[in-house]
């Protein structure tokens, strides 16, 4: 489990699957995580191109929970560096050389 504080509380977020590949494009993965208190989990698709930044998109895992629950992680991650590092970093984990 990753924890993170977002303002006076804790966000705790738990890593259920994550995976990376590299291709002649650059990288592209995917990690699955569940927050605490959320109804469904979320997926993070990640990419990052020859240019060498990394791009992302959040999505709901399996069926769509409430639109104010996929913002405030949306605005979290986009707000603590640490918390998408370390998400990053579970799927590059994965990264076969």
């Amino acid at each position: 489990m990753i924890s993170f504080w977002k303002g006076r509380s804790k966000l705790n977020i738990t890593v259920l699957n994550a995976r990376m590949n590299k291709d002649q494009d650059g990288y592209a993965g995917a990690v699955e995580f569940q927050v605490d208190g959320h109804k469904f989990p979320y997926e993070m698709t990640l990419f990052k191109d020859k240019a060498g930044e990394w791009e992302y998109n959040l999505l709901f895992l399996n069926e769509s929970g409430s639109e104010e629950d996929i913002l405030a992680v949306e605005e979290y991650l986009e707000e603590n560096d640490d918390a998408f590092i370390r998400l990053l970093d579970a799927a590059e984990a994965t990264l076969k050389v």
